[in-house]
């Protein structure tokens, strides 16, 4: 399993990033899909995740109502559009795949992590 994460840069607060994760070798509409965040000196936390049939979403407390995370199943590709970012928002973003078929669980367990893609939001 390959996860690709792509997206992150540097803004401004207020700004927007859209992240994306490529995914291989698994059959990508068949899992739920996440997204976590690790900033400095703190634990890597669950920011949000998309059950496989894309009809639920979870999301950390700190993120609900500025991220929308969403699923493209014919590009095997999860995304995280994030916007009104926010100082506290800077960490290395992982995408990341459910250990199990057909899941819908929050916290997600994980089965696989992409490499990171770093996002810093500047006062």
């Amino acid at each position: 399993v390959q996860l690709q994460a792509s997206g992150g840069g540097s803004v401004q607060a207020g700004g927007s990033l859209r992240l994306s994760c490529v995914t291989s070798g698994l059959t990508f509409s068949s899992y739920e899909m996440g997204w976590f965040r690790q900033a400095p000196q703190k634990e890597r936390e669950g920011v949000a995740a998309i059950s496989w049939t894309g009809g639920s979403t979870h999301y950390a407390d700190s993120v609900k109502g500025r991220f929308t995370i969403s699923r493209d199943d014919a590009k095997n590709t999860v995304y995280l559009q994030m916007n009104d970012l926010k100082p506290e928002d800077t960490a290395v973003y992982y995408c990341a795949v459910n250990d199990l078929k057909w899941g819908n669980r929050w916290p997600m367990p994980v089965g696989s992590w992409g490499r990171g893609t770093q996002v810093t939001v500047a006062s």
